[in-house]
């Protein structure tokens, strides 16, 4: 098997054309299976020796000494690749085809906590174009939960501000109209004001110009945002962390916490299956509390 595995390599490298780094990747978790399977590093493994259940043993002796399950899973996404590699060759069986994929647990998201975020982004500094800049990206992505960049890649035109609505094009380039509140109004309207008397801005391919720009008249970089977050909010995210992304889980949370419905919810984050946003639920365990207390006629 070990030469099987030199032509497994040769060929990720020549025929698929996988990066180094991938090719790497496949290397170690392949010859970590075939040392364990010889019992020592180097050692070649019969073929008569690659099946189903020494693969599923290998497995287990990994995950008992703590591999994550992400782990495991990316070790046995190598181990099927590289086994229908050696099957279609006639080298060996094809071992690793049933063996199951780990499952990796869902972490929740993120959120900050309603009362200090919405502190926090009243406080947020006006005094110079960059910050009021800023301050209206914050607002646009807590506001109206886009992902940054959905909120990088707006222009102008998308912005409806009689029905305060913006256009965002998300993943697979579906569109979705999404509202936004007063706050975010005034700050982009701020952040507009700005740009009076300034050279005009690059335009983008179809004419238009971007609504978020970085200090070279161009659209404005996530780096930019990243910092600006992290800057606004370590001290409310604390030990949770902060991100721009994080912005988009508490909309969401929030707005469940309230008692939007979860098919709406779904709606405005753009999310192409409804077990995507379900995910929120599971966030806040008092708001099952909530429910159950509310509807239940002997709670």
């Amino acid at each position: 098997m070990r030469t099987v595995l030199v032509d497994f390599l040769r060929h990720l490298e020549g025929a698929r054309r996988l990066s180094p780094r991938t090719v790497t990747a496949y290397r170690f978790e392949i010859e970590r299976l075939l040392d364990a399977l010889a019992g020592k590093p180097g050692a070649d493994v019969p073929a008569e020796r690659f099946t189903s259940l020494a693969l599923a043993e290998v497995l287990a002796t990994l995950a008992r000494r703590g591999l994550a399950a992400s782990s495991q899973a990316r070790a046995v996404a190598a181990w099927r690749t590289f086994s229908r590699y050696a099957a279609d060759r006639g080298a060996a069986a094809d071992a690793a085809a049933a063996l199951p994929l780990p499952r990796k647990p869902r972490r929740l998201p993120r959120t900050l906590p309603s009362d200090p975020l919405n502190r926090a982004l009243s406080a947020l500094p006006t005094r110079t174009p960059a910050e009021r800049r800023d301050r209206a990206v914050i607002e646009l992505l807590y506001g109206s939960g886009l992902r940054l960049s959905e909120a990088l890649g707006l222009d102008l035109s998308a912005v409806d501000w009689g029905s305060r609505t913006v256009r965002v094009i998300g993943k697979g380039d579906k569109e979705r109209i999404v509202p936004f509140g007063a706050h975010v109004k005034a700050a982009l309207l701020a952040m507009l004001r700005d740009r009076r008397g300034r050279p005009a801005p690059a335009k983008t391919a179809a004419g238009d110009e971007p609504l978020f720009l970085g200090p070279a008249g161009r659209r404005l970089s996530p780096r930019t945002v990243q910092r600006a977050v992290h800057a606004a909010l370590a001290e409310t995210a604390k030990a949770t962390g902060v991100s721009p992304h994080a912005l988009r889980h508490s909309f969401a949370s929030h707005l469940l916490d309230a008692g939007a419905e979860l098919r709406a919810i779904q709606e405005l984050l753009g999310h192409a299956s409804l077990a995507s946003t379900q995910v929120y639920t599971q966030v806040n365990p008092r708001r099952l509390r909530r429910a159950y207390e509310k509807a239940h006629p002997r709670a």
